[in-house]
Protein backbone atom coordinates (compact mmCIF):
# COMPACT_ATOMS: atom_id res chain seq x y z
CA UNK A 1 0.00 0.00 0.00
CA UNK A 2 1.62 3.23 -1.18
CA UNK A 3 -0.16 5.61 1.20
CA UNK A 4 0.99 5.71 4.79
CA UNK A 5 -1.98 5.17 7.06
CA UNK A 6 -3.21 4.39 10.53
CA UNK A 7 -5.95 1.89 11.31
CA UNK A 8 -8.33 0.98 14.10
CA UNK A 9 -9.52 -2.61 13.75
CA UNK A 10 -12.31 -3.75 16.11
CA UNK A 11 -11.95 -7.03 17.98
CA UNK A 12 -13.33 -10.06 16.20
CA UNK A 13 -13.09 -11.58 12.76
CA UNK A 14 -15.20 -9.17 10.72
CA UNK A 15 -15.97 -8.17 8.10
CA UNK A 16 -16.70 -4.77 9.67
CA UNK A 17 -18.46 -1.64 8.51
CA UNK A 18 -15.60 0.59 7.43
CA UNK A 19 -14.93 4.31 7.46
CA UNK A 20 -12.14 5.84 5.39
CA UNK A 21 -11.29 9.11 7.17
CA UNK A 22 -9.43 11.78 5.17
CA UNK A 23 -7.55 14.45 7.10
CA UNK A 24 -7.39 18.14 6.27
CA UNK A 25 -4.57 20.43 5.12
CA UNK A 26 -1.52 20.33 7.37
CA UNK A 27 -2.62 17.27 9.37
CA UNK A 28 -1.58 13.62 9.10
CA UNK A 29 -2.77 10.02 9.24
CA UNK A 30 -3.05 10.32 13.03
CA UNK A 31 -5.39 13.31 12.98
CA UNK A 32 -8.78 11.58 12.71
CA UNK A 33 -7.91 8.20 14.21
CA UNK A 34 -9.03 9.52 17.60
CA UNK A 35 -12.63 9.44 16.33
CA UNK A 36 -12.58 5.63 16.13
CA UNK A 37 -13.81 4.96 19.72
CA UNK A 38 -16.98 6.94 18.89
CA UNK A 39 -17.89 4.37 16.25
CA UNK A 40 -17.87 1.00 18.03
CA UNK A 41 -17.60 -2.02 15.79
CA UNK A 42 -16.38 0.09 12.87
CA UNK A 43 -13.04 -0.35 11.13
CA UNK A 44 -11.46 3.09 10.65
CA UNK A 45 -8.72 3.67 8.08
CA UNK A 46 -6.85 6.99 7.96
CA UNK A 47 -4.57 7.41 4.93
CA UNK A 48 -2.09 10.28 4.72
CA UNK A 49 -1.81 12.75 1.86
CA UNK A 50 1.45 12.84 -0.07
CA UNK A 51 1.81 16.63 -0.33
CA UNK A 52 4.25 17.66 2.39
CA UNK A 53 4.39 21.12 3.99
CA UNK A 54 6.13 22.88 6.85
CA UNK A 55 3.75 23.78 9.68
CA UNK A 56 6.36 25.01 12.15
CA UNK A 57 10.05 24.74 13.04
CA UNK A 58 10.99 21.12 12.47
CA UNK A 59 7.36 20.09 12.08
CA UNK A 60 5.68 18.77 8.95
CA UNK A 61 2.09 18.33 7.92
CA UNK A 62 0.45 16.81 4.88
CA UNK A 63 -2.24 17.55 2.35
CA UNK A 64 -3.91 15.94 -0.63
CA UNK A 65 -3.04 18.62 -3.17
CA UNK A 66 -1.26 22.01 -2.99
CA UNK A 67 -3.38 24.89 -1.77
CA UNK A 68 -2.87 28.39 -3.18
CA UNK A 69 -5.22 31.04 -1.70
CA UNK A 70 -7.63 32.40 -4.27
CA UNK A 71 -6.80 29.77 -6.89
CA UNK A 72 -8.58 26.52 -7.83
CA UNK A 73 -6.87 23.21 -7.05
CA UNK A 74 -4.12 22.05 -9.41
CA UNK A 75 -5.96 19.59 -11.66
CA UNK A 76 -3.05 17.21 -12.14
CA UNK A 77 -2.20 17.07 -8.44
CA UNK A 78 -5.86 16.51 -7.64
CA UNK A 79 -6.09 13.61 -10.08
CA UNK A 80 -2.93 12.03 -8.67
CA UNK A 81 -4.36 12.22 -5.16
CA UNK A 82 -7.74 10.79 -6.15
CA UNK A 83 -6.08 7.94 -8.05
CA UNK A 84 -3.85 7.15 -5.06
CA UNK A 85 -6.88 7.08 -2.76
CA UNK A 86 -8.84 4.74 -5.02
CA UNK A 87 -5.88 2.38 -5.14
CA UNK A 88 -5.52 2.61 -1.36
CA UNK A 89 -9.17 1.70 -0.79
CA UNK A 90 -8.94 -1.25 -3.17
CA UNK A 91 -5.80 -2.56 -1.47
CA UNK A 92 -7.17 -1.90 2.03
CA UNK A 93 -10.22 -4.01 1.24
CA UNK A 94 -7.86 -6.90 0.54
CA UNK A 95 -5.65 -6.37 3.57
CA UNK A 96 -8.25 -5.54 6.24
CA UNK A 97 -11.59 -7.20 7.14
CA UNK A 98 -13.64 -4.59 5.28
CA UNK A 99 -17.34 -5.13 4.68
CA UNK A 100 -17.47 -3.73 1.15
CA UNK A 101 -21.25 -3.35 1.38
CA UNK A 102 -20.82 -0.99 4.34
CA UNK A 103 -17.98 1.26 3.28
CA UNK A 104 -18.17 5.03 3.76
CA UNK A 105 -15.93 8.08 3.44
CA UNK A 106 -15.48 10.88 5.98
CA UNK A 107 -13.43 13.95 5.19
CA UNK A 108 -12.43 17.07 7.08
CA UNK A 109 -11.79 20.31 5.14
CA UNK A 110 -9.51 19.46 2.18
CA UNK A 111 -10.02 15.78 2.93
CA UNK A 112 -13.74 16.20 2.33
CA UNK A 113 -13.04 17.67 -1.12
CA UNK A 114 -11.37 14.34 -1.88
CA UNK A 115 -14.38 12.64 -0.31
CA UNK A 116 -16.71 14.39 -2.73
CA UNK A 117 -14.56 13.20 -5.62
CA UNK A 118 -14.49 9.59 -4.44
CA UNK A 119 -18.11 9.19 -3.40
CA UNK A 120 -19.88 11.19 -6.10
CA UNK A 121 -17.79 9.79 -8.95
CA UNK A 122 -18.22 6.17 -7.81
CA UNK A 123 -21.27 6.13 -5.50
CA UNK A 124 -21.84 2.46 -6.26
CA UNK A 125 -18.73 1.72 -4.23
CA UNK A 126 -19.80 3.47 -1.02
CA UNK A 127 -22.61 3.49 1.54
CA UNK A 128 -22.35 7.19 2.36
CA UNK A 129 -20.24 10.35 2.70
CA UNK A 130 -19.57 12.64 5.67
CA UNK A 131 -18.35 16.16 4.81
CA UNK A 132 -16.92 18.24 7.68
CA UNK A 133 -15.94 21.93 7.47
CA UNK A 134 -15.57 21.79 3.69
CA UNK A 135 -16.97 22.77 0.31
CA UNK A 136 -17.60 21.31 -3.14
CA UNK A 137 -15.43 23.29 -5.60
CA UNK A 138 -17.22 24.39 -8.77
CA UNK A 139 -14.47 22.93 -10.94
CA UNK A 140 -14.90 19.51 -9.35
CA UNK A 141 -18.69 19.61 -9.51
CA UNK A 142 -18.58 20.53 -13.20
CA UNK A 143 -16.43 17.47 -13.95
CA UNK A 144 -18.43 14.93 -11.98
CA UNK A 145 -20.69 12.65 -14.04
CA UNK A 146 -24.32 12.29 -13.11
CA UNK A 147 -25.24 8.71 -12.25
CA UNK A 148 -28.39 6.93 -11.18
CA UNK A 149 -26.56 5.70 -8.06
CA UNK A 150 -26.17 9.30 -6.87
CA UNK A 151 -29.91 9.66 -6.42
CA UNK A 152 -30.70 9.16 -2.75
CA UNK A 153 -27.03 8.62 -1.90
CA UNK A 154 -26.62 9.51 1.81
CA UNK A 155 -24.49 12.59 2.50
CA UNK A 156 -24.00 14.31 5.85
CA UNK A 157 -22.64 17.86 5.84
CA UNK A 158 -21.51 19.56 9.08
CA UNK A 159 -20.12 23.09 9.27
CA UNK A 160 -19.28 25.75 11.82
CA UNK A 161 -21.00 29.12 11.55
CA UNK A 162 -17.81 30.71 12.93
CA UNK A 163 -15.35 28.87 10.67
CA UNK A 164 -12.51 31.33 9.84
CA UNK A 165 -10.89 29.07 7.23
CA UNK A 166 -13.79 27.75 5.15
CA UNK A 167 -16.59 30.28 5.36
CA UNK A 168 -19.99 28.77 6.07
CA UNK A 169 -21.28 30.50 2.91
CA UNK A 170 -19.20 28.03 0.87
CA UNK A 171 -20.88 25.08 2.59
CA UNK A 172 -24.31 26.62 1.93
CA UNK A 173 -23.41 27.12 -1.72
CA UNK A 174 -22.33 23.48 -1.88
CA UNK A 175 -25.78 22.42 -0.71
CA UNK A 176 -27.25 24.04 -3.80
CA UNK A 177 -24.65 22.43 -6.05
CA UNK A 178 -25.47 19.01 -4.59
CA UNK A 179 -29.09 19.35 -5.68
CA UNK A 180 -28.12 18.51 -9.25
CA UNK A 181 -26.92 15.08 -8.07
CA UNK A 182 -30.14 14.37 -6.12
CA UNK A 183 -28.27 12.99 -3.10
CA UNK A 184 -30.02 12.44 0.25
CA UNK A 185 -28.38 15.35 2.08
CA UNK A 186 -28.51 15.96 5.83
CA UNK A 187 -26.94 19.32 6.65
CA UNK A 188 -26.21 20.71 10.11
CA UNK A 189 -24.55 23.89 11.33
CA UNK A 190 -23.06 24.46 14.78
CA UNK A 191 -21.66 27.50 16.58
CA UNK A 192 -18.04 26.45 16.14
CA UNK A 193 -14.95 27.25 14.12
CA UNK A 194 -12.86 24.98 11.89
CA UNK A 195 -13.22 22.03 14.23
CA UNK A 196 -15.46 19.17 15.38
CA UNK A 197 -17.19 19.82 18.69
CA UNK A 198 -19.01 17.21 20.83
CA UNK A 199 -22.49 18.12 19.54
CA UNK A 200 -21.30 17.62 15.98
CA UNK A 201 -19.61 14.34 16.89
CA UNK A 202 -22.88 13.00 18.25
CA UNK A 203 -24.66 13.87 14.99
CA UNK A 204 -21.91 12.13 13.01
CA UNK A 205 -22.02 9.02 15.20
CA UNK A 206 -25.81 8.77 14.95
CA UNK A 207 -25.75 9.25 11.19
CA UNK A 208 -23.05 6.62 10.66
CA UNK A 209 -24.92 4.17 12.87
CA UNK A 210 -28.07 4.65 10.79
CA UNK A 211 -26.60 4.75 7.29
CA UNK A 212 -23.38 2.71 7.46
CA UNK A 213 -23.18 0.41 10.47
CA UNK A 214 -26.69 -0.98 10.10
CA UNK A 215 -27.10 -4.15 8.03
CA UNK A 216 -28.81 -4.08 4.68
Amino acid sequence: MDLLHTAHVPPGDGPFPTLVALHGWGASAHDLLGLAPLFPGTLVLCPQGQTELEIGPGSKGYGWFPLVPGQPPDARAFLRASSALRTFITEAAERYPVDRRRLAVLGFSQGAVMGYELALRTPERFRGLVVLSSWLPDLLAANLPQKAEQQGFPVLGVHGTEDPQVDVALARDSRRVLERFAVDLTYREFAMGHEIRPQALQVIADWLRQHVASPG
